[in-house]
C-alpha cells in the first residue's frame, strides 16, 4: 500500500523512448552502473518484455521466479521481487515474456496506470535505502510505459545520432505532456541524451545541431559514442563499466552519471 505522506524516497526515473534501437536498455543499464560506482544504491525496473535489461545485467531466465509482472498484476511484495546483481549497489526487478501480456490484462483494471506508481512508492522501498530507481521501458507507448511515467519524477529519453531521429520525439513529448495533464503534474523531462554519436559523421553532428536548437538545455553535454565495447559488453552479461572500464563507452556513462547528478543537485538547491 503506498502512502502519500511519506518522505521523499529515491528519484524515480523512466527511460523511454518508443523508437527500438535507439539505446534505451544499454543505457538503463550502464547509467545504473555508473551511479552505483559513484556510491549511489540503484534499482533498475525491468518493463521491458524482452527482459535485456536483466540478461544485460547478468540475470539468467531460472532466476526470474518473481518479476514486474508478478509486481504488478499478483500484488507481490516489493521486497521479494527485488534481487541484487553482481555490481555492487546495483539491484533489480527483472522482467520475463509474460510481461507481454501486461498490456491486454490491465486494460479491465481501474488503477491500470497506476499499478507500478503504487508499487514504487510503499514504504517498503525505504529499507533498501535506493537513491536511484531507473525504469527501462518497453520500447512503445502502450499501458506499460504510462505505468513507468505515473510512477516517475522524470524521463530521460536516449535519442540515437541517426537520421529521423527526431521525428518520433514529438509523440513522446504528447504522451508525457498527456500523462502531466492526467496522472501525474509533477512529471518532467529529465533531459535527451544522443547515443551511438559518431564525431566524425557530419550526420551526426548534424543531428546534435538540431537537437540542442530544437530542445536546449533538455539535452545532455554528454553524448555517448558508437562504440564497439558498449555493443559487445550485453552478449557477457556485464555493464561495460565492467567489460572494459577504461573505453570510451564506459568513460562517456560515467560522465553521464555526474551530469545527472549535478542537474539534480542545482535542482534542489
Amino acid at each position: 500500500m503506498s502512502d502519500p505522506i511519506r518522505p521523499i524516497g529515491p528519484k524515480i526515473i523512466a527511460v523511454a523512448n518508443q523508437k527500438g534501437g535507439v539505446g534505451k536498455t544499454t543505457t538503463t543499464i550502464n547509467l545504473g552502473a555508473a551511479l552505483a560506482e559513484q556510491g549511489y544504491n540503484v534499482l533498475i525496473v525491468d518493463l521491458d518484455p524482452q527482459g535485456n535489461a536483466s540478461t544485460g545485467i547478468g540475470v539468467v531466465p531460472q532466476d526470474r521466479d518473481l518479476t514486474t509482472y508478478e509486481l504488478l498484476l499478483e500484488d507481490v511484495a516489493l521486497s521479494e521481487a527485488i534481487r541484487p546483481t553482481a555490481v555492487e549497489k546495483l539491484a533489480i526487478i527483472p522482467a520475463t515474456v509474460d510481461l507481454s501480456s501486461a498490456d491486454i490484462e490491465l486494460i479491465s483494471n481501474e488503477k491500470r496506470s497506476f499499478l507500478l506508481h503504487d508499487a514504487l512508492r510503499q514504504t517498503a522501498i525505504d529499507q533498501f535505502g535506493f537513491d536511484f530507481v531507473l525504469i527501462d521501458c518497453p520500447p512503445s507507448l502502450n499501458l506499460l510505459t504510462v505505468n513507468a511515467m505515473v510512477a516517475a519524477h522524470s524521463v530521460l529519453v536516449p535519442l540515437q545520432s541517426e537520421f529521423f531521429a527526431l521525428e518520433g520525439l514529438s509523440q513522446l513529448m504528447l504522451t508525457i505532456r498527456e500523462v502531466r495533464q492526467s496522472a501525474n503534474p509533477s512529471l518532467r523531462i529529465e533531459g535527451v541524451v544522443l547515443t551511438m554519436y559518431d564525431a566524425r559523421n557530419n550526420l551526426s553532428q548534424q543531428v546534435e545541431i538540431d537537437a540542442r536548437d530544437n530542445l536546449g538545455d533538455l539535452v545532455f553535454q554528454t553524448l555517448i559514442p558508437r562504440n564497439v565495447r558498449v555493443s559487445e559488453a550485453p552478449s557477457y552479461s556485464v555493464p561495460v563499466l565492467e567489460y572494459d572500464t577504461n573505453s570510451k563507452g564506459a568513460m562517456a556513462y560515467r560522465a553521464l552519471a555526474q551530469e545527472l547528478v549535478g542537474k539534480n543537485a542545482r535542482r534542489a538547491a
